[in-house]
């Protein structure tokens, strides 16, 4: 899995390589989405950016109480400090895109 974070344009590219895996459904929350945003946050933690993947209500955002999304363990409004969301997950599953396409775009803040 190859991901690129463009700060500057405000997007995660996630670009499925030759010999990776079709994501699954995770059992978690029924959702490829979740599945593709572990093995995104497993890749970023490899390049030494410390992710963890959350629920977004439980950091107070007035969103469904089932979207996840990815963000920098201390969230402070720092620099360096970003989350990773999928500004369509009512509408289109991630995952789901990610294996048909190969490729699917997150917005980054």
């Amino acid at each position: 899995m190859k991901v690129e974070l463009n700060f500057d344009k405000g997007y995660c590219k996630v670009t499925r390589e030759p010999g990776d895996k079709r994501i699954t459904q995770s059992g978690y929350s029924g959702q490829h989405e979740t599945t593709l945003f572990y093995g995104v946050k497993n890749e970023l933690r490899k390049r030494g950016y410390d992710l963890i993947q959350k629920r977004m209500w439980k950091d107070g955002h007035m969103v469904s109480d089932h979207q996840n999304y990815l963000r920098t363990r201390t969230w402070k409004g720092n620099e360096g400090e970003f989350c990773i969301y999928n500004p369509s997950w009512q509408t289109q599953d991630a995952g789901v895109v990610y294996n048909r396409n190969g490729k699917y775009f997150f917005e980054l803040l």
